[in-house]
């Protein structure tokens, strides 16, 4: 499971209006018209229209800054694993993200007229979508990269030859594109993946829009705080603040397995993403100490995954971290971030 959570900005600024970031979840609907369309919802309704929706975000702005995100935007993005657990993907990803979303105002460290903050108090929007493109930050694009540059090389040196700027031998030159063209590390279906390629296989993701302003237009609700949970006086009150991000990546994961039936492994849970990240070792010594049926899964879904390929795995602790600790730690951030839950 991915989530991200992150304001949305254009050209570094925060958007006046969230009617772009609408437009650009209507993208789906719009290119593929043979594919069931899909309507925005939230915690009580269905079928919610793009400008019902711009309107709700953009009208609930009261007192925020230029400088202020406006409304916030939640993905969710199932593994190929977690998708199979699902009978019906729309059906279940709905309510998977109503839960998800009741999970997110238990995470405020806020209170809205002497009581904590409820799934009522908050206004947001949610669309399921059902495909996914590569892009340049994808571990598969930058791994095939080298192999991209020269490409574009040899093809330009093939203009050059037809234009009579350059001599050689174009026979030579497409046998060498085509010979890098099969090299490079990362295929799907036979050709190299490039940044904008449709990704294989069930793609099923949710995007939210959350309001930064409660539903009342009232107060102030960031995800993007720097505070778990604190105080600060404001107009000689004494007001909570914060948000408790790691509270809710794990909640949110809980809620996945509660509602399918999920059995996660460890080495796609957030608790392992995280120990990856701040220590190798004792995630790779908690993967060795996993019965054998577990600890094949784990090896099998970490080479499933956009974290580098690991194989030939060694017996013993010591031989496993002085194999591939120097190679997973290189662009170990980006890796987790684009196979598991953001961190």
């Amino acid at each position: 499971m991915y989530i991200s959570i992150s304001p949305q900005k254009q050209g570094g600024n925060y958007p006046k209006s969230s009617g772009g970031f609408v437009a650009y979840l209507e993208k789906e609907n719009e290119e593929d018209i043979n594919m069931q369309k899909e309507f925005f919802f939230n915690q009580d309704e269905e079928h919610i229209t793009p400008e019902q929706v711009v309107q709700a975000i953009d009208q609930n702005t009261a007192k925020l800054k230029a400088k202020e995100p406006k409304f916030y935007s939640i993905t969710l993005s199932p593994s190929q694993r977690e998708l199979g657990q699902l009978q019906n993907n729309s059906k279940d990803l709905k309510a998977y993200t109503r839960a998800v979303m009741k999970d997110y105002v238990t995470c405020f460290n806020r209170e809205l007229d002497g009581r904590p903050i409820a799934i009522k108090d908050i206004l947001y929007f949610a669309k399921v979508e059902h495909q996914r493109t590569y892009k340049g930050t994808d571990i598969q694009v930058r791994e095939n990269q080298p192999y991209a540059t020269k490409i574009l090389k040899l093809h330009s040196e093939i203009r050059k030859i037809r234009q009579g700027s350059a001599q050689g031998r174009i026979q030579d030159l497409a046998r060498e594109i085509a010979r890098l063209e099969q090299q490079a590390p990362h295929q799907q279906q036979g050709k190299r993946i490039v940044q904008g390629m449709p990704k294989a296989g069930n793609q099923s993701h949710i995007h939210i829009i959350v309001s930064r302003k409660d539903a009342s237009n009232t107060i102030s609700l960031s995800p993007g705080s720097k505070y778990k949970a604190s105080q600060t006086k404001i107009n000689g009150r004494l007001i909570k603040r914060g948000f408790d991000r790691d509270a809710f990546y794990s909640k949110a994961e809980k809620s996945f397995d509660r509602l399918f039936s999920y059995q996660r492994n460890y080495a796609e849970s957030y608790k392992a993403r995280k120990t990856f990240i701040k220590n190798t070792n004792a995630y790779f010594a908690a993967l060795l100490k996993l019965p054998a049926n577990e600890k094949a899964l784990a090896f099998k879904l970490m080479s499933k995954s956009d974290l580098p390929k690991v194989s030939g795995i060694p017996v013993s602790q010591a031989q496993l971290a002085l194999r591939i600790f120097k190679r997973l730690r290189r662009g170990a951030e980006v890796a987790i971030k684009s196979s598991s839950i953001g961190i």
